[in-house]
């Protein structure tokens, strides 16, 4: 088991990328705190843990909320002892994300809140927590319009996300001593229930696989065998790395045929 013994929080782990890394964590022998601020998903995700043999506890988060954040690494260590990975995986796609011109104030503060303060938060309490522990891994999920544009506009959305991977980085390079290493995961245009929500007529679902080499949206559950990766000493040496798993999208220069 490649996670024997560790204590995993993970944000957003109610459903999509969360709650198959939980899942997928816990079946390789780490203890996990399932945070979510929907109660009843990350509920589920716990029932589905502990009947596999597992053990979790769940812990309703807002991660825009600096309470909410050190309430949930504090579970971790009352409930488990300590803390050795954090992933920050909690985000938002507004429907009404747009360009510049179009995108109220309002949808670019509420992304900015979750998606990019709340990964600050996350951090900030749950360092002192893998310090005490001795060390560990920190995983920030981010996106592949980190990396380019997209090409369905989410401005407030791809900036949020390039904040992570600055983010990412700074916290790899301060922390690199004491043992902490810091990476995130971009995944690439995924079938979950966040982004088919965004891309919700088949026009702009198709104007995303078109430049997707592989010619179709990625799983959750494939993102998860990446992250349990960055959660594991199999990446003992990475830090302030940014880990593509897009089908190929930011390697494409032309769209495919």
């Amino acid at each position: 088991m490649r996670l024997n013994g560790k204590v995993a929080l993970i944000t957003g782990a109610g459903g999509g990328i969360g709650g198959e890394c939980a899942l997928l964590f816990a079946a390789e022998g780490a203890k996990v705190v399932v945070s979510d601020v929907n109660e009843a998903a990350g509920r589920d995700v716990v029932e589905r843990i502990t009947k596999a043999g597992g053990k979790a506890v769940f812990v309703r988060s807002d991660v825009s909320k600096d309470a909410d954040c050190a309430a949930m690494v504090r579970l971790a260590e009352t409930s488990f002892g300590k803390l050795d990975v954090l992933m920050n995986n909690a985000g938002i796609m507004d429907s009404d994300d747009d360009g510049a011109v179009t995108t109220s104030e309002a949808v670019w503060e509420r992304t900015m809140a979750i998606n990019l303060k709340g990964v600050f938060l996350g951090c900030k309490h749950a360092i002192p927590a893998l310090l005490r522990a001795g060390g560990g891994s920190i995983i920030n999920v981010a996106s592949f319009v980190a990396s380019l544009g997209a090409a369905t506009p989410q401005l407030a959305y791809t900036a949020s996300k390039g904040g992570v991977l600055s983010m990412t980085r700074e916290l790899a390079v301060i922390h690199a001593r004491q043992g902490i290493r810091v990476n995130s995961l971009s995944p690439g245009p995924l079938r979950t229930e966040l982004l088919m929500k965004f891309l919700n007529t088949d026009a702009k679902k198709q104007r995303r696989l078109v430049h997707i080499p592989m010619g179709r949206f990625g799983e959750a559950k494939e993102m998860a065998k990446a992250a349990l990766f960055l959660a594991s000493d199999d990446s003992s040496y990475m830090t302030g790395s940014n880990l593509l798993v897009d089908g190929g999208i930011t390697a494409a220069y032309v769209t495919p045929e």
